[in-house]
């Protein structure tokens, strides 16, 4: 419980006017009152010795520092270890988390006996090759989005999870958003009728370069930072942040900002653990120079789902497009609409958002605490908002855009059951991509 009547009534106050200043519904505002006020006194229950957590960070960039703060924020956990291959990073996070370890070889990180839960910040081409080596060595994970560089690497995280009883967390955190999760019920319980559209509007790549080579910084590993990928000479604008806006390493927006937005369109229309039946592309060719950024400038990507006579989700599209006001916007075939961000929900008529559901509504679950979510499950080993299935069918939705337009704009067929296409063998051949020695999916596995 809270301490006093007078800390609870302000905890009350201050909370809701919070949830009404971020365009919530009354309605709907109580409800995520009465679960904030429940994780309120959770948080103030003493951690039994057996639930101390004790935390390995991979990848101590800007979002792996991050997550680890979040996660050492909750009661009862400590970062113990961290991992980078540059030692600026490296050091800069084991001195912010006191942690006494530190390596820039993630094996001998998830070897050690003292490290429950891996959080992985990792650039996306590393994300498998780590997730599979801690839940080989009994941990669970945290893994940034997007999960995957590719399907087929999506493929095997989700079968190392279950044939390990991992708990895994993707960190697709508009899970956890009361805004994000009101639209989809609202959707998911037929407020727009039959969906026709979902914008996922997800903004352009940067077009820059040729950029030159330089030496490579004395604190990075470039060889290992590369991992998997082919080895180049080292361009700075390859590395940290900028990893996003090449193939090789990443997706672009598609995989970046369309892990978040896909995510949330899968969501609201009940197709987790499915997936579009035709994808077809329309973009703008990035510069054709080798050390150009490659991923393309502008684009549209059109998803059509399988025809399901009386659901939501019969026939409907999802245009994932790179202009627009970022967000998700879910559109009814009478023209209705909700769009959410992550700053506010709005429709095209207030009554859309201001009448309740009924008491007999779907509802979705509840996390407003994307790491605490995780941490729970960890406790609990059940499976999380996001769990590993959920961040495998989502990106997949944006891995199938890229593929499409790295084939020109081509029209694929795609089996979401068998996760194949049909007859078209170039595409199939970009669901998994050749791994540089002595990196591959079985020598982690």
């Amino acid at each position: 419980m809270l301490t006093d009547g007078l800390s609870r009534r302000g905890f009350l106050q201050n909370t809701m006017t919070g949830l009404l200043a971020a365009g919530l519904p009354a309605w709907y505002a109580q409800e995520v009152l009465a679960h904030a006020l429940e994780a309120a006194d959770n948080a103030k229950k003493p951690v039994a010795a057996n639930d101390r957590i004790h935390v390995g960070l991979i990848g101590c960039g800007g979002q792996g520092t991050g997550d680890t703060n979040w996660a050492v924020k909750h009661k009862g956990v400590t970062c113990v270890a961290v991992c980078d291959v540059d030692s600026v990073h490296r050091e800069r996070a084991a001195k912010k988390f006191d942690a006494k370890f530190q390596t820039k070889d993630f094996r001998e990180l998830v070897a050690r006996n003292d490290v429950d839960v891996v959080v992985i910040g990792t650039p996306d081409h590393w994300h498998a090759l780590t997730a599979i080596a801690a839940m080989k060595k009994g941990k669970d994970v945290y893994c940034e989005k997007p999960m995957s560089l590719t399907i087929a690497e999506g493929q095997a995280m989700l079968a190392t999870a279950r044939g390990q009883n991992r708990v895994f967390q993707t960190g697709s955190q508009q899970r956890s958003d009361d805004r994000f999760r009101l639209a989809c019920e609202l959707v998911r319980n037929g407020r727009l009728g039959r969906i026709k559209t979902v914008e996922t509007r997800i903004g352009d790549n940067p077009k820059k370069g040729p950029f030159p080579t330089s030496p490579i910084p004395k604190e990075l590993d470039w060889d290992m930072w590369l991992g998997q990928t082919p080895y180049v000479d080292y361009v700075k604008e390859r590395c940290h942040y900028e990893f996003r806006w090449w193939y090789e390493y990443s997706g672009g927006k598609m995989t970046d900002w369309g892990a978040h937005h896909n995510d949330i369109a899968q969501w609201g229309l009940g197709m987790d653990g499915n997936g579009p039946v035709e994808i077809i592309s329309t973009g703008t060719a990035p510069i054709n120079e080798p050390n150009a950024y490659n991923t393309n400038p502008d684009f549209t990507v059109t998803y059509t789902y399988a025809k399901a006579p009386g659901a939501i989700h019969d026939g409907s599209q999802v245009v994932c497009k790179s202009d627009g006001e970022n967000g998700v916007k879910f559109i009814g075939e009478d023209g209705r609409w909700i769009f959410v961000d992550r700053g506010k929900i709005t429709a095209s008529d207030k009554k859309l958002l201001e009448e309740p559901l009924p008491s007999s509504a779907t509802k979705l679950e509840v996390s407003q605490d994307h790491m605490g979510n995780f941490l729970d499950c960890v406790k609990s080993r059940k499976r999380p908002i996001c769990d590993v299935e959920v961040g495998h069918r989502s990106v997949s939705v944006c891995h199938l855009g890229v593929i499409s337009l790295r084939l020109g704009g081509a029209k694929l067929k795609w089996d979401p059951a068998k996760e194949r296409f049909h007859g078209n063998v170039l595409a199939d051949e970009l669901l998994s991509r050749p791994m540089r020695k002595p990196w591959t999916l079985e020598s982690v596995m």
